[in-house]
């Protein structure tokens, strides 16, 4: 009977199709419109300053349910929904904001960025603190720990699920998209030691990137024993017999520290990503390479894990693509605009985002297209060219939009003038169920790992009714969420 559960779990997953890029577009756009209303809750209101109960409730129903609901109850009214979070929001913008929201907040801001630094230093930093950028990443670490045990039950659309070979889906934009964001805030210690004009010998930035890679090879490893002792269902064409996503994230900072090494100018990282995609996809079309990872027996350690080990030269591009991204926006000031009003600077950062959202998008139109273009095919199985492009581009533009919002309901965060003020403003502006789940991100994925392997080992999600399957998402997705924000209210930072 076990064995025949399994085998039900494993084709509930196998050979799907997907949905269209704008589908895919309409679900995930919940994330960035939740932040709207609750960006015009704050700043007209100041909702989330006293946060109480009502304030933890209204940002977890807002920053988590909401996106759990477009993936569920409201997957074939994605435009009703949008439209229920975007409307209020407009109205809030436009009335005139509460009398407390003259006031400047006395209760210490809820994040631990308000801290002043050891000799109290009031100057701005180069590096600020991005509320858009942790909004981004915060509501991405959500999305995906949500999908995981979502695809399990029957109430999440089977087009929603990755597809088998070819095709987009939401859940192959959240693998890919939990890449880019990783390559985002990689460019933080590098632009940190540019800064300080401080270099790393090779030697010395492979010791800090195995590091770094050691704990996620570890939890690579314990999933790995885990699936194949518990005898869990498994879908083997994802990445292969033993190979996992773990393993993907591990082997990135070891490869992204030699690239690195190779040159110090920063803007070549977007071209080293594209190069490495091209190249990839060269191969895939020119070679037998395609053919292999489709269609090869699993007859030795290589050819069993022939998805993991050849989709992660796209996952490579990916990452250095969303480290390109980094080397923009992390900055105060863009490159060559140091001088430059705040206002300025804003505009400017605004256009870049949109450049690059624009450059991406044009890349991965004419790979696809079929009237003007490569007609190439998305697949993330194998992470190839048309893949890393279409994750460029959303990532691209989801950032644009939460940057969007950010300046216009709180252009305090980037017309200050001083560290505290800036600090003050930033934490306004930033939700702490978002800035939670981006302190501890790949703790909380690990733990919303465990609660999904825990629900699929002990209730039959397949058999489960709407009422029951959303009570029990319901359920996980609060008890995850708030474990990330107990731990970021407990001031700890699990490091993996």
């Amino acid at each position: 009977m076990a064995q025949s559960y399994k085998t039900l779990k494993e084709e509930f997953v196998s050979n799907l199709s997907g949905s269209s890029v704008s589908e895919v577009n309409y679900v995930t756009a919940i994330a960035p419109t939740a932040y709207l209303l609750w960006s015009a809750l704050q700043s007209r209101h100041n909702f989330f300053d006293r946060y109480g109960p009502a304030a933890y409730l209204t940002d977890i129903l807002l920053n988590a349910v909401a996106f759990l609901f477009a993936t569920t109850l409201y997957s074939s009214h994605l435009l009703l929904l949008n439209t229920l979070l975007i409307s209020p929001a407009i109205v809030l913008y436009f009335l005139p904001p509460a009398a407390a929201a003259h006031k400047k907040a006395v209760k210490p801001p809820p994040n631990n960025a308000s801290k002043k630094d050891a000799n109290g230093a009031e100057k701005l930093v180069q590096l600020p603190i991005r509320p858009f950028i942790t909004a981004y990443r915060g509501a991405m670490i959500m999305s995906t720990c949500v999908a995981i045990l979502a695809v399990d039950f029957r109430i999440f659309p089977r087009r929603f699920a990755k597809v088998e070979t070819w095709g987009t889906s939401l859940m192959d934009m959240g693998v890919g998209s939990f890449v880019f964001s990783a390559g985002l805030v990689s460019a933080r210690p590098i632009l940190s030691a540019h800064l300080s004009s401080k270099t790393s010998s090779l030697g010395k930035s492979l010791r800090s990137s195995f590091r770094s890679s050691a704990p996620l090879l570890l939890l690579g490893l314990i999933r790995l024993y885990s699936v194949k002792g518990l005898d869990y269902a498994e879908h083997v064409t994802e990445y292969g017999v033993h190979w996992n996503f773990f393993f993907t994230l591990a082997l990135l900072p070891p490869f992204v520290a030699i690239f690195q090494s190779f040159s110090a100018m920063l803007p070549y990282t977007a071209l080293l990503s594209l190069f490495i995609s091209s190249i990839y996809e060269l191969l895939l079309d020119l070679t037998s390479l395609k053919a292999y990872i489709l269609t090869a027996p699993r007859i030795d350690l290589l050819s069993q894990n022939r998805e993991g080990v050849f989709s992660f030269l796209g996952y490579l591009a990916i990452f250095l693509a969303g480290q390109a991204i980094g080397f923009d926006v992390l900055p105060r000031n863009l490159r060559g605009r140091s001088t430059t009003s705040s206002n300025q600077q804003r505009r400017a950062l605004l256009l870049r985002l949109a450049t690059w959202t624009t450059a991406w998008s044009l890349l991965f139109y004419a790979t696809t297209s079929f009237s003007f273009g490569l007609k190439l095919r998305v697949s993330r199985r194998m992470a190839n060219l048309p893949y890393v492009f279409w994750v460029s581009a959303f990532n691209c533009a989801q950032i644009t939009l939460f940057c969007i919002t950010e300046t216009v309901f709180f252009p305090g965060v980037y017309r200050a003038v001083e560290k505290e003020g800036e600090r003050r403003e930033s934490d306004r502006a930033t939700s702490r169920v978002l800035y939670s789940l981006n302190r501890n991100g790949l703790a909380v994925f690990l733990l919303a790992n465990l609660l999904t392997g825990l629900v699929n080992l002990t209730l039959d999600t397949l058999s489960m009714g709407r009422m029951a399957a959303m009570g029990t998402l319901i359920a996980y997705t609060s008890l995850f969420t708030a474990v990330a924000v107990a731990l970021d209210r407990w001031n700890l930072s699990i490091k993996l």
